[in-house]
């Protein structure tokens, strides 16, 4: 098998058919044995029965049905796991990524390259400007973070090496950070254009919640990719710095206490501020060992992050 299409999806129904026949055409002109993996995330809205019968007219259709809705990032995973192909393309299941794209995404890994992310140049005079800003900075802060510079963190639409799709450890939303995660790994990687469409039928599942998984997630990344050997790099820093302040505020008060004559006691909001500063802290930290500790247990047993309800 060369080629592997994956194409993670949710309540699509109305998408499928003309998403479809536009990926058939493109790949039959490339002349090589390929596969389409259509990877249903929990649909509620007839899409299986609309895949059934896609795979029932077309041998080069493979589908896998998730038992319930998993979210992008396990369903990418999943379809990442039981793609064929030489090389594996991703891309949304709402038609706004363009198939005809495809061949310059395959070109740019012709060139050495391991993984070829898909920048929607067209998106900026396509959406609104409630949803350019927030694109624009997130992409930012995501570039500066990881220091893998990118205009286009949220484009699904990629090719990969097979070895680099498989290799890939992917939880909550970490679809998004997949050119950081691979640059951790050595891969080599380029942006190439692409166009981005309208939607044809259905609603986008992009919501404002979205944003706040996002930043969790960057904070993970960024964890994980520099500091998952020697975390006391982190909390150390954290420490010394909590410590050194807490040090040097004590000071001052015990030199208020001896040359001012003010009592320590009845301070209340000093005691505030500090217990505010300490859970923050366990906090924080909490939830970055939870993460180190959620990826050795599923890393080490093997254990998916998704369910299979059937596959055919």
């Amino acid at each position: 098998m060369e080629y592997s299409v994956v194409i993670p999806l949710y309540n699509e129904r109305d998408n499928l058919a003309p998403l479809h026949a536009e990926l058939s055409r493109v790949m039959q002109t490339l002349g090589r044995a390929y596969e389409l993996v259509f990877v249903d995330d929990g649909s509620i809205d007839g899409s299986i029965e609309v895949l059934r019968q896609i795979k029932s007219a077309d041998k080069n259709v493979r589908v896998i049905s998730l038992a319930r809705n998993s979210g992008q990032t396990a369903a990418l995973a999943c379809g990442f796991t039981h793609a064929s192909g030489d090389v594996v393309i991703a891309m949304d299941g709402d038609g706004q990524n363009d198939p005809a794209d495809i061949p310059r995404l395959l070109a740019k890994l012709d060139e050495g390259y391991d993984l070829a992310s898909g920048w929607r140049t067209e998106r900026w005079q396509a959406e609104r400007f409630t949803r350019r800003i927030p694109s624009l900075a997130a992409n930012s802060l995501i570039s500066a973070m990881t220091g893998v510079k990118l205009h286009d963190y949220g484009c699904t639409f990629k090719a990969y090496r097979r070895d680099l799709a498989r290799s890939l450890q992917l939880y909550g939303e970490m679809h998004r950070f997949v050119p950081a995660i691979a640059v951790e790994q050595g891969a080599r990687i380029a942006e190439v254009e692409v166009g981005f469409r309208p939607r044809r039928a259905g609603a986008s599942k992009y919501g404002l919640w979205r944003i706040v998984r996002t930043l969790l997630d960057l904070i993970t990344v960024k964890f994980l990719s520099g500091y998952s050997t020697a975390p006391i790099q982190v909390f150390g820093l954290i420490g010394v710095v909590l410590g050194g302040l807490g040090g040097l505020w004590t000071f001052v008060l015990v030199l208020e206490k001896i040359l001012l004559g003010r009592e320590l006691g009845n301070r209340p909001a000093l005691l505030l501020a500090v217990l505010l500063v300490v859970v923050g802290v366990q906090f924080v930290s909490i939830g970055l060992l939870g993460e180190m500790l959620a990826r050795t247990y599923h890393e080490s047993q093997g254990k998916p992050i998704y369910v299979i309800k059937e596959e055919f």
